[in-house]
């Protein structure tokens, strides 16, 4: 379904820009929004005062590439073929920038990209861009940036080195971007490396002085019940890189306020994955918990509502169609997920009661999350790395989220919430087939009954 624009010759004139401000690794809950009382995101708490809150947004695989590759497409990572990092985004894939390109959308991306494969961490061929016209990116960031050394890549390939802290270079990137003269509305997706860690010295460089900020920091529940990992050492870093791109945020807004296309613009807020500072494993994300799926996502923007809490569950895979819905341009048909605007306009009574999660490089697995539920399988048997799916999973999580919010207690072996599993199995199932996957079987973990 599309929104098709009102009126006659000028129509086309008034389809909105749209914005998507991208972070990399930012929890749910470090935002006011959530509850985290330490004033990190005053801005983005405004936007959705402005417009919508998706209040139960996961992405649909913990890792930085597979989500990225459903940003761009509104596909599983299975689908994109993208199931874990170092894989190239299929060059045919029907991708956000193409649509809108096609629509007459001047495009832009600037900043992380991560889906041209191993092959370069600079410079990304203009056959692996996914259809954006203006570029000025790295494939990998976190490899040809510091916290005040960036450095991205232009349409030719070429080199531009910034000064200042990273964050602040992207943003006023994207401000240029936004201040140029077009006849044309404009579709800028900006991604950030923040507040993802620093790869070469495992730390979360904020700007100078904003650790010092945080030194006594609001701690999530999740991870002072669970001990261990590394979040006292990293969470006032982590925070105030949070807090800086809040500001940068601010700045863009204001930008768009100054031009009179604020309240023409479509701005989506979202994250790739979360962070549960390797209390759940040896790393910081590539886990089944709401640490590592659950991200702040807000819609602002004309048409979509002001001051909604939306309350249903939204996968990664939404957001791409909700984008082009928003703006009046065709949804493709090979896009999974579904729009949210008709959800918004109340004309969607039948919204999906789950999200579907797929997990690759910490283990092969599937999870089905529910307001109620969290049911997680895995295949041991599998190479993590190098297999995209299995013919066979077993059960390996199950978490009661309104006794235990934070997973802590697994439930999977608990012979009175067998039946509880066996729906979840069937429910699981029937997913993993709408996905586009093989219908795998899935053994219990307590006895030998099998549901296929």
């Amino acid at each position: 379904m599309s929104v098709q624009p009102t009126g006659s010759a000028s129509a086309e004139a008034r389809r909105p820009n749209v914005l998507v401000f991208f972070t990399d690794q930012q929890r749910w809950d470090t935002t006011g929004l959530h509850g985290n009382p330490m004033g990190l995101t005053p801005t983005l708490d405004s936007l959705a005062g402005d417009g919508v809150s998706v209040d139960h947004s996961f992405t649909c695989q913990p890792v930085c590439a597979p989500s990225r590759a459903s940003l761009q497409t509104g596909q599983y990572p299975t689908t994109t073929g993208v199931f874990r990092n170092g894989l190239t985004l299929p060059r045919d894939a029907p991708t956000l920038a193409r649509a809108f390109g096609e629509a007459g959308y001047d495009t832009g991306y600037i900043g992380k990209w991560h889906l041209a494969g191993d092959h370069t961490s600079g410079p990304v061929p203009e056959e692996d861009r996914a259809g954006y016209d203006s570029w000025l990116a790295a494939n990998l960031l976190e490899f040809t940036s510091d916290a005040y050394e960036t450095t991205l890549y232009d349409n030719d390939g070429a080199p531009h080195d910034f000064d200042g802290y990273r964050a602040d270079a992207l943003g006023s990137a994207a401000i240029d971007f936004i201040d140029r003269d077009r006849d044309n509305p404009f579709y800028l997706f900006l991604s950030f490396l923040e507040p993802h860690h620093q790869n070469s010295r495992d730390d979360y460089p904020a700007p100078a002085g904003y650790s010092d900020r945080y030194e006594d920091p609001w701690v999530p529940s999740d991870l002072s019940a669970l001990g261990g990992g590394n979040w006292a050492e990293h969470l006032p870093g982590y925070y105030g890189m949070v807090r800086r791109l809040d500001e940068v945020l601010a700045r863009i807004v204001e930008a768009l306020k100054t031009r009179g296309e604020l309240d023409n613009t479509v701005i989506l807020f979202t994250s790739d994955h979360g962070c549960h500072f390797k209390t759940r494993n040896d790393e910081y994300k590539r886990s089944v918990h709401d640490a590592s799926l659950r991200v702040p996502t807000v819609l602002r923007g004309p048409g979509l509502g002001s001051g909604v809490r939306l309350p249903e569950l939204v996968s990664h895979v939404d957001l791409p169609p909700t984008l082009l819905e928003a703006a009046g341009v065709p949804v493709p048909a090979q896009m999974q997920g579904r729009s949210l605007v008709p959800l918004l306009r109340g004309q969607d009574d039948a919204w999906p009661q789950e999200v579907l999660v797929q997990v690759s490089e910490s283990e092969v697995g599937r999870a089905l999350r529910t307001h109620r539920w969290k049911y997680g399988v895995t295949a041991p048997s599998q190479d993590a790395w190098d297999d995209a799916r299995a013919e066979e999973y077993q059960d390996a999580y199950l978490y009661d989220l309104r006794a235990d919010p934070d997973e802590l207690t697994n439930l999977v072996g608990v012979p009175a919430l067998q039946p509880v599993l066996e729906g979840l199995r069937k429910r699981l199932i029937a997913r993993i087939v709408a996905s586009g996957e093989p219908r795998p079987i899935i053994t219990a973990s307590t006895d030998s009954s099998v549901i296929s």
